[in-house]
């Protein structure tokens, strides 16, 4: 049987991370495509990766190039072009710049892989989702954004961290905008079965909340110049392979809402099922008020960024 074919649209930090675990774990054929200037960075990335595999024991074929061409037929399509964020820098300060990357993107795969499930990473991710499905044409269920699977493992990490446990006993889930805004469940987490509520105080669980809304930033600060890479490309992967195995995982993620939550069109994070038919289902998670009120705060950020795109698209 043919290998799935994965194309990675940026060739950056993020991109280069993608490439990585998407041939580590055999998930199929791997193109990095980035702009003409970039293509040798494509190349030399990909020609590393390969030369890896021999002492990893993993075979993909691995192909750089800035050629649109070479991402024809792609079964995924993995979106992290864009202008990454720095000190100081918001989600939205990158929107002007980004939203012209992405459309460019969105017609070149609308022509190119016009069946493929594409998940979007660039920042501002709500609005980039939007801007993309809104140049594709695609239908809701093979356009979806990497947020919450990235916001949800780091809220999990924070609270493993904070009690001193393996990070494979906490699930949790965070509803909401990539960004300040986003809705952490305090109250749905749990920790080996345990409710969180019941095992750590408000006090702590508050400054995690907080702490995960601005993880983000604190990558950016640290780093110094740039963002997050690791955890974002994990994130992506763990979604494309739920669709290219047809794993049919519960995970959040940038979905678009016809409805649910009593949201209609527009991109927000919820948690969803992502199978061999790209996002499957929309989890509804029953809310308490104050839940609603955050989430309904984080649509209002979302609704200034989607009104931006409008007008730029």
């Amino acid at each position: 049987m043919a290998r799935k074919k994965i194309a990675l649209i940026g060739g950056g930090q993020i991109g280069g991370i993608l490439a990585l675990l998407a041939a580590q774990k055999q998930l199929g054929d791997i193109v990095m495509l980035d702009i003409p200037a970039m293509e040798g960075m494509c190349k030399g990335k990909m020609l590393d990766i390969a030369e890896s595999q021999a002492v990893g024991s993993y075979d993909a074929k691995l192909t750089g190039t800035a050629d649109y061409a070479d991402v024809a037929g792609a079964d995924v399509v993995i979106v992290t072009a864009g202008l990454p964020r720095k000190p100081g820098m918001t989600r939205d300060d990158l929107l002007d710049t980004n939203v012209k990357i992405i459309s460019n993107v969105a017609s070149q795969i609308k022509s190119r892989c016009p069946k493929a499930f594409c998940i979007i990473v660039t920042n501002p991710l709500d609005s980039m989702v939007y801007g993309f499905k809104k140049v594709t044409g695609f239908s809701k269920n093979m356009v979806c954004g990497m947020a919450g699977v990235l916001d949800t493992s780091r809220f999990c990490s924070f609270v493993a961290m904070e009690l001193s446990v393996s990070v494979e006993d906490v699930a949790a889930t965070v509803l909401g905008g990539h960004g300040p805004t986003m809705v952490p469940l305090p109250r749905l987490c749990t920790v080996g079965g345990i409710p969180l509520t019941e095992i750590m105080s408000k006090e702590k669980i508050d400054a995690i909340v907080t702490r995960t809304a601005e993880a983000g930033n604190e990558i950016v600060k640290l780093l110094g110049n740039g963002s997050a890479f690791f955890s974002p490309a994990a994130s992506a992967i763990a979604m494309a392979e739920s669709y290219l195995l047809d794993k049919k995982r519960v995970l959040p993620a940038a979905a678009y809402l016809e409805g649910e939550y009593g949201i209609k069109g527009y991109y927000l994070g919820v948690p969803v099922v992502i199978g061999a038919s790209g996002v499957e289902k929309i989890v509804e998670v029953k809310l308490a008020d104050d839940e609603k009120a955050k989430l309904a705060k984080s649509l209002e950020a979302v609704k200034v960024a989607f009104a931006d795109v409008d007008s730029r698209v």
